[in-house]
Order: C-alpha cells, then sequence, then structure tokens
C-alpha cells in the first residue's frame, strides 16, 4: 500500500482560468511549506502553468463549457460529453483518490460553483466519506459567488456542504467583501467557514516611481477577450496617451484564428501578443493597467498598485466581476468602465480618470481598511490551515 499523500486537490476551469490560477498558488505554497500535493486538473492544458513541486495529474479527456452561459459541457472539438466520458473521468478520478490516500480532499469552488461536474464529484465525496482513513474535506472558494439564479441551488449546495465538507476556505476578507454579501445562507454552515485572506501571487516586484510607461492591457485566459480588445483597438488612434507602447496580452483559451484577426486589426504601435510568463513584471513596470476584473487580476492590480481600469465580464448574466469591480472603484483604487456598449471614447475617458486618481490617491501595495491592510497573504495562511488539517488526520 502507497504511503498517504498530505493533499489532494481537485480543479477544473471551463471558460476562464482563474479558478486554474488560484488552485496552483495554493498548491505551490502548500508544497513549499512541505505538504506532499497532489493536483487532479480536469479542463484543458495552460501554458506554463506553475504548481511548484505539487504533481499534477491531467484528467481524461479535458472539457470545458460550450459558450459564455455555461450551457452545455464539451470536448476540444466541440462535441457534448456523453455518459461513457463521464463515467471514464469519474473512474480515473477514484483510482486516483484511492492511489494516493490523502490525508485532505480539497475540491475547488465546489459545491458553490462548478455544480456541472457533480457527476465526478459526488462519487468522489463518497468515496472519500466512506475511506478506512477518512480525509479531511475541504472547499476552496472565492470572495464572490456568481448571481444563483435556479431554483433549489441554494438549499443543494447547503444539503452538500453539511453532508461532506469538514470545512470551507473563503480566499477573501470579511471586512472588504463577506461571503454573506453574495451567500446569505452562511449560518447553515456553522463554524466550518473560516477567511484566508486573498490569494495573490507573492512574486509580483516592488514597483519603481515612474518606471516603465507601456499601457498594459490583460485579458486573462482569453475566452471573451474580443469585446475588451476590440475597444481598445477603437480607443487606440485618437487616444492622447498614443505615444506610449500600448501592449495587449489574450490568454490561449480564445481560438488561434479568432486570435489572429484581432491581430489584423490593430494599428501600428499596438502590440497584441499571447500571454506571458513575465506578466507580473510587465504589470510592475506599466503606466496604467486595463483589464477584466476577474479576482486574480483584480487583486495583482491592486497588490502592484500601478493605475487601473477594469472591464468587468458581465455576459450570460455573469455578475462576479462587476460587484468586485464595484467595489474596489469605491475604494478609489481603480476605475470601473461597464462592458456594455464600450467604445473607444468611454475607454480613453475611463483612462483620463485613472490617472487623475494615481496622482491623488496613494499607490500602497495594498488596500487600507481602517487601520489594517486587507489580507494578500491568503496562499500563505491557506497553505497553512491545509497543514493544520493534514495534521489533525494523523
Amino acid at each position: 500500500m502507497s504511503a498517504a499523500c498530505d493533499l489532494l486537490i481537485y480543479v477544473q476551469h471551463l471558460l476562464g482560468i482563474g479558478h486554474f490560477r488560484r488552485a496552483a498558488l495554493i498548491a505551490r505554497e502548500a508544497a513549499a511549506q512541505g505538504l506532499q500535493v497532489t493536483v487532479a486538473t480536469g479542463g484543458h492544458p495552460v501554458p506554463d502553468a506553475d504548481f511548484g513541486a505539487a504533481r499534477v495529474v491531467q484528467l481524461e479527456p479535458p472539457i470545458k463549457t460550450k459558450d459564455e452561459a455555461f450551457s452545455a459541457l464539451v470536448l476540444g472539438d466541440g462535441s457534448l460529453l456523453d455518459d461513457a466520458v463521464k463515467q471514464a473521468r469519474s473512474e480515473q478520478l477514484l483510482a486516483l483518490f484511492a492511489a494516493e490516500r490523502p490525508k485532505v480532499l480539497l475540491t475547488e469552488m465546489f459545491p458553490f460553483g462548478r455544480r456541472q461536474m457533480r457527476f465526478e464529484l459526488v462519487p468522489l465525496l463518497e468515496a472519500a466519506r466512506a475511506a478506512p482513513w477518512r480525509p479531511q474535506i475541504v472547499s476552496s472558494v472565492r470572495d464572490i459567488l456568481t448571481t444563483l439564479k435556479q431554483p433549489g441551488k441554494i438549499a443543494w449546495i447547503v444539503e452538500t456542504a453539511q453532508r461532506f465538507y469538514d470545512r470551507i476556505l473563503v480566499h477573501g476578507d470579511p471586512r472588504l467583501i463577506p461571503f454573506e454579501r453574495t451567500f446569505p445562507q452562511v449560518a447553515a454552515l456553522g463554524d466550518r467557514i473560516r477567511y484566508t485572506g486573498y490569494v495573490v501571487d507573492s512574486r509580483i516586484p516592488e514597483r519603481v516611481a515612474g518606471a516603465g510607461g507601456e499601457i498594459l492591457i490583460s485579458t486573462g485566459g482569453g475566452a471573451v477577450a474580443e469585446p475588451l480588445v476590440r475597444a481598445v483597438i477603437d480607443a487606440y488612434p485618437t487616444s492622447p496617451y498614443r505615444d506610449r507602447t500600448w501592449r495587449v496580452l489574450i490568454g490561449y483559451s480564445l481560438a488561434e484564428e479568432r486570435f489572429q484577426a484581432l491581430c489584423a486589426l490593430a494599428p501600428e504601435g499596438l502590440l497584441i501578443e499571447r500571454s506571458r510568463s513575465d506578466f507580473l513584471t510587465l504589470l510592475s513596470r506599466a503606466a496604467l493597467s486595463i483589464s477584466q476584473a476577474g479576482y486574480n487580476t483584480s487583486l495583482e492590480v491592486l497588490a502592484a498598485g500601478v493605475p487601473a481600469v477594469v472591464v468587468p465580464f458581465a455576459a450570460g448574466g455573469e455578475s462576479e466581476q462587476t460587484l468586485r469591480a464595484r467595489l474596489l472603484a469605491e475604494s478609489g483604487r481603480l476605475v470601473l468602465a461597464e462592458e456594455a456598449g464600450l467604445s473607444g471614447a468611454r475607454l480613453n475617458d475611463a483612462m483620463a480618470r485613472a490617472f487623475a486618481l494615481s496622482q491623488t490617491a496613494p499607490r500602497e501595495r495594498a488596500l487600507q481598511l481602517g487601520a489594517a491592510p486587507v489580507s494578500l497573504d491568503g496562499a500563505v495562511e491557506t497553505a497553512r490551515q491545509l497543514a493544520a488539517l493534514a495534521d489533525r488526520s494523523k
């Protein structure tokens, strides 16, 4: 019988890569703190992913969402998942669990999201509950949930959490965004909930006053990049800031033919590239950041202290990015530009406001709430709590 690993993490990204990146940061830090970590990932491979010393296992076949509305799960060629694929993936996951014998099992976002994956996660959780070594079962969840619209979904989440989970790690700070803001049934989960602070990559270089001068436009995984990139292309020719280099980074989730079509539209002086491994360095040196408002990018912009415009993704009824962007805009740390009706003129106006804000607001590397800063050490604290749970299971 093989020795137990300390931590088995399950993560499934379907559209963007925010969940994947947050899980990678947690896995990397947990391994750095001495835990033996295995990660089961079910989405399409992400170039330059860094899990540190953690072992990564790719579930086959990788799957994604059909569209921005998450209407169905599909394979890489766009074909719908059938029962045979679901069964095969579930068997892979159960075999990995049996082989690793983890002391702690962590599911990223589930049951608060990724309900589409219950065909493989519920059998995994049932196996964990019945295992002779009975691992601690943990949910890893961001600060804001997408609006829950389906009747009965909240009740299902509560029942599933009560049935299976020992701990729910909320990656946020309740002074900024309490979990009950988007999940009012927090009381039903009792003392399972623990806040960790925000999970932010600690490798962001110190910002040097007056450094750089680029306008850096980042689109995360790139799956929903086109509206923002087209607004940037529209803004550039008439922008008062076109004497600077404008650099657009688009992730690999945007199909190559669509990426090339955007490149063909770009005027001279506007660079469009695929995502780069030195993004954090580019961010720390930028004169201005323009991005969507996902969890990872928003917090990296905050930690870097760079003037910023955020354009929250809001298609398909998504509300998470808009709420985060509004709260951060109210704090005076960035400028919000709504995705609906975004034009070059509106984007140039938002850029002007962001530059003006940077002249009047202090640019600390953390957001102050009263006397104390918002915690951006969530990866370290999450790893610490997971290590304690692994020790408890001895």
